[in-house]
């Protein structure tokens, strides 16, 4: 999020200076990280948490077309920078994989083929499959077929036309841009203190963390891109916008394989069903990865918890962040999502045998010594005061800011990354409402439908996507 604002911020503006403090000794080592999460492009391809069933009611398509939208403006960004030389070769942080999406059980195949006559009327979503017939879908993701139970009801959907993105090296990539054009990066420096000065600028106080050297800088305008501890910066500044907020951490962990004859029969991102109780983020998911030119498959996530808001966070975060306006939504939203302990605990309780057992419902052949366990990052799920039900757990990105438009925030998870560029368009428009519509040119020769929809206009739409796999080198 900060590259990409940062990107924005030097192309539109080269004149200003920007300066970024990140707290360990490198960018990209906590959300961003390739290991740290999924690597999906999300589109709403596969993920039917954009997408649910809401009782007897038709399947609404609005918000995975939402999503869709928003990825096709992040792709056709990164395109740009492609053509202009700020980023590397596509092939250096992503590639072309099919989404898929999974199903057993009378009940889900009902809902994954109604929610496939739905998407497929959808222009953004053209060449979507389905199938219930195991040949072929041995032939999308032979994984999935091989010793599956006979008799037992399954589907599937497949777009070919999905992405795996390596956010880490293209975090990297847009910050090597930055640095070499005159903005300033301070790695292991932590922003300590936000405090508004009298003439409306920020007053931003850090220090090195080897030495613990203090200083300060003025800023006009401050972003906080800080993962987990965007909350606690945010409460420190002081803004009367966070009252209200409050963050839940999850952490998670995946079952990886670099195993050539496994890597080698499965090509594809493929999504399933989230278990009961479980936060959308933790949808199980069989996954192609492809970072630094290797592949492997990942599986999961499994929930894990600590009280850190970040891998490298501290062990009193969940305790530090609370105050008397974001109490009693945090106790509302505990006791409102039993489920949701009840998962987590669930989850805590599983051994490396078990996450394996759970990995064979996708792959009924995997064997235990091929997979071993890795630490994902932290997920801070956001809480928030609502006027109806007092607290609510919210999943999603959501922007924070001040109502002068002087700092602003983000606070969440998924999709997160994959709709960066749209996220920080709208952050531009709302905190600088004076620039913005002289931007907005500019915009357009770096992203060609910015303002239009384009699931609206179907000719519009493959011209988008067609135009922007040619860029990225991820026709299919």
């Amino acid at each position: 999020m900060s590259a990409t604002l940062g990107t924005l911020l030097h192309e539109l503006q080269p004149e200003w200076k920007i300066v970024a403090f990140e707290r360990l000794s490198e960018v990209a080592q906590e959300s961003s990280n390739p290991w740290n999460n999924a690597g999906t492009g999300h589109a709403a391809l596969c993920e039917l948490n954009y997408m649910p069933q809401q009782g007897d009611a038709p399947l609404d398509p609005a918000k995975a077309v939402s999503i869709n939208e928003q990825f096709q403006q992040s792709r056709q960004f990164w395109s740009s920078l492609v053509e202009k030389g700020v980023l590397d070769a596509p092939s250096t942080f992503i590639n072309a994989t099919p989404h898929m999406t999974f199903v057993r059980g009378e009940k889900d195949v009902a809902y994954l083929k109604n929610r496939y006559e739905v998407l497929k009327k959808q222009p953004l979503f053209a060449g979507i499959e389905y199938s219930e017939d195991s040949r072929v879908i041995n032939t999308w993701a032979p994984l999935l077929m091989q010793q599956r139970r006979k008799g037992e009801p399954f589907a599937a959907t497949r777009v070919p036309a999905g992405t795996d993105v390596d956010f880490g090296a293209l975090t990297r990539q847009l910050f090597d841009h930055l640095t070499d054009s005159g903005v300033t990066l301070r790695t292991n420096h932590e922003v300590r203190s936000l405090k508004k000065q009298k003439d409306g600028t920020w007053l931003v106080k850090y220090r090195n963390r080897i030495g613990h050297t203090p200083n300060e800088v003025k800023a006009r305008f401050v972003f906080v891109g800080a993962g987990g501890w965007a909350l606690k910066l945010l409460q420190n500044s002081g803004i009367p916008e966070i009252k209200g907020y409050g963050v839940f951490p999850i952490g998670g962990q995946f079952l990886k394989t670099t195993n050539p004859t496994v890597v080698s029969q499965h090509k594809a991102k493929v999504y399933s069903q989230a278990s009961v109780g479980a936060p959308p983020m933790s949808v199980p998911h069989l996954d192609t990865r492809v970072v630094d030119g290797e592949a492997s498959l990942m599986f999961g996530p499994f929930a894990t918890f600590s009280p850190k808001f970040l891998k490298n966070g501290s062990m009193l975060d969940i305790v530090s962040q609370v105050r008397t306006h974001n109490l009693l939504p945090m106790l509302q939203v505990a006791v409102k999502n039993p489920d949701l302990i009840t998962y987590l605990v669930s989850e805590l309780l599983k051994n490396h045998a078990k996450k394996v057992d759970s990995l064979r419902t996708f792959m009924p052949t995997a064997k235990d010594e091929d997979w071993t366990l890795i630490d994902a990052g932290q997920r801070a799920q956001v809480m928030k005061k609502d006027p109806k039900k007092g607290g609510i757990l919210q999943f999603g990105t959501e922007v924070v800011a001040a109502a002068d438009g002087s700092i602003a925030g983000l606070l969440g998870a998924s999709p997160g990354a994959s709709t960066a560029v749209p996220i920080m368009l709208d952050l531009l428009k709302k905190c600088f409402p004076t620039e913005y519509p002289g931007w907005e040119s500019e915009l357009r020769a770096l992203i060609p439908t910015f303002g239009k929809k384009l699931n609206d206009d179907a000719a519009l739409a493959e011209q988008s996507t067609e135009t922007t796999a040619a860029a990225l080198g991820i026709n299919v």
